[in-house]
């Protein structure tokens, strides 16, 4: 159930108020109707999470590079329609891939129970454990991880998101899934990339593709097969 959302009470915040034309001109028009999703988004200071060099770009639609190859902090529309679509609940377990700064991890943390999310990069790692700490997540767990290959002995998950793209759907995150467990990932190939949302559901699963966008790759997951002529 959706509920209004209203404007914050304090409009003399600049970044307060930033937060709020962010959720109401890019994100609400995303079909993102969730009203713990929107309290997430206004709680959670994105420019926390933003490198100093890109900091006046923490609240427009943008991806934002961090430094690290082709890593970026997707759009905050994307982080908050899949947040949204996913339908987290406060007593369910999330594992994140790609963990970058930690702002989607802390978003995350703000509507699940207890989120463990994975980055390859150390220094990206230690990072977003800094960025996380203080924002208070202290239900978000980072680890230095490769979320193509790691075993992962914390699962099954009700929820798991990639937050980046992949050629194909991870057949062994699938099976990190709980009964009635939801997985969320951008998968294809540039220029046409669909989220795709697969529910559990005992030995079925069931997948729907409800919006297009591109975002870079996520690192070590498998590549689709090519026809060769």
């Amino acid at each position: 159930m959706t509920l209004p959302y209203n404007r914050p009470a304090d409009t003399t915040d600049a970044h307060a108020t930033a937060r709020f034309h962010m959720v109401q001109q890019q994100i609400r028009p995303w079909v993102v109707q969730d009203v713990r999703v929107l309290d997430a988004l206004e709680q959670v200071r994105r420019e926390d999470f933003v490198p100093p060099a890109n900091y006046e770009q923490a609240f427009m639609d943008v991806e934002i590079p961090l430094g690290v190859g082709e890593q970026i902090m997707l759009a905050p529309k994307v982080d908050a329609r899949m947040a949204n679509d996913l339908a987290i609940q406060p007593h369910e377990r999330v594992l994140e891939i790609g963990t970058g700064t930690g702002y989607s991890a802390a978003l995350l943390g703000r509507l699940a129970k207890e989120v463990l999310t994975l980055e390859i990069n150390p220094e990206l790692a230690e990072l977003a454990r800094e960025n996380l700490q203080s924002a208070g997540a202290d239900n978000v767990s980072v680890r230095v991880g490769d979320g193509a290959k790691d075993a992962l002995a914390e699962g099954p998950f009700d929820v798991i998101v990639l937050s980046g793209s992949v050629e194909v759907l991870p057949e062994s995150l699938l099976n990190h899934l709980k009964d009635g467990g939801r997985l969320g990932a951008i998968v294809g190939q540039e220029p046409m990339m669909r989220f795709t949302l697969v529910k559990r559901q005992g030995n079925e699963r069931i997948t729907t593709t409800p919006w297009d966008t591109v975002a870079p790759r996520l690192s070590g997951f498998a590549r689709a097969e090519r026809f060769v002529f």
